[in-house]
């Protein structure tokens, strides 16, 4: 795990750098739209907001994936720069609106961007991400690579706007594929198989090359999120996360609350559909230490981690067996290493 860990500082050493340069640049407006200089403060006040995010520097892990699948079949790592720092946007502005959605209080152990400011103020932030990204993806100018870009955040909104609608409907009658659903939008394809298909497109990768990259990345992405999801009931991300069970007091749908919500006696069920009805600032303590209980009580953290056990596995079989076109060392190895990192972190 440790390998990994250097990997993903060392990446994200070349990447946030250019990452910086496209925020600051964004605010240096062409000629004919100059803004008077009495007004710099205001431009100031912008470039505080839309860089709180980014210099916080989260894990690169996205990015990271992009360049070694990239390197791994032989591209220079120039060409594949760019592509990384509009996928390290993308995930930028997407967690600021993320938050806002989620009402979360924290973001890489400081404060949420809408609870330092507003949620307005956040919202036009995450918005002029968005623009800056495609700003960096305009200037790679590869069609593939755009077409992928939209494809992958087309898929995401979709994710979230069902995990929001379950959320909201306190949906109970939820199975195992009915989160994997989720999870193939938000976390497979967002977090996996878009960011190393996009490393292959720059490789200049076959459709059935890119095909089975999807593949990989619909198993380790479903590993990747259950581990999260597992992490949030029993960690505290190294000191970074103030709140634990942050997935119980959202009411998220998650393999372990699926996996609950299927094992509970009725008296049991009733007790937490009264739970997960309350808001976030509605549940007390109690409540959200009622659900840990059961959970212990019907092995559910146990379950969770078997079956990302299970899915990593399967991504690793993939990876041996059907990805020799990622061979070019040490970027294939540091591909294994992520499948170990993903799995046993601890943050």
């Amino acid at each position: 795990m440790n390998t990994f860990l250097n990997v993903l500082s060392q990446y994200r050493d070349l990447i946030s750098p250019i990452v910086k340069k496209y925020v600051d640049n964004s605010l240096i407006f062409a000629e004919y739209c100059q803004i008077n200089p009495e007004y710099q403060d205001l431009i100031d006040f912008q470039h505080q907001l839309i860089s709180e995010y980014p210099k916080r520097l989260g894990k690169y892990l996205r990015p990271s994936l992009l360049i070694s699948t990239a390197l791994s079949m032989g591209v220079s790592i120039d060409l594949a720069l760019l592509p990384a720092a509009a996928m390290q946007l993308s995930e930028e502005w997407i967690l600021i609106h993320d938050d806002i959605e989620d009402d979360s209080e924290q973001r890489r152990g400081l404060p949420a961007l809408h609870k330092m400011f507003s949620p307005a103020l956040a919202i036009n932030a995450g918005d002029a991400l968005h623009v800056i990204m495609w700003k960096v993806i305009g200037d790679i100018n590869n069609k593939k690579i755009f077409e992928e870009f939209y494809q992958l955040l087309n898929r995401t909104t979709l994710g979230q706007t069902i995990d929001i609608k379950w959320t909201m409907e306190n949906k109970l009658d939820i199975t195992d594929e009915d989160v994997f659903l989720i999870l193939e939008s938000k976390t497979c394809y967002y977090s996996i198989s878009g960011p190393m298909r996009l490393g292959a497109i720059v490789a200049g990768a076959s459709d059935s090359e890119l095909n089975t990259i999807y593949l990989f990345g619909r198993y380790l992405g479903r590993a990747y999120q259950i581990i999260d999801d597992v992490l949030d009931l029993t960690s505290d991300f190294s000191g970074l996360k103030k709140q634990q069970y942050n997935d119980i007091y959202e009411g998220k749908r998650t393999i372990p609350l699926a996996h609950l919500l299927r094992s509970v006696n009725p008296s049991e069920l009733k007790d937490i559909t009264v739970i997960l009805s309350k808001n976030r600032y509605q549940k007390s303590d109690s409540d959200v230490l009622t659900i840990i209980e059961l959970m212990k009580k019907y092995q559910t953290i146990d379950y969770a981690k078997l079956l990302a056990t299970e899915f990593s596995q399967k991504a690793k079989q993939i990876l041996d067996q059907d990805m020799a076109f990622i061979k070019i060392e040490p970027y294939r190895q540091q591909l294994y290493s992520a499948i170990d990192f993903i799995v046993n972190r601890d943050h």
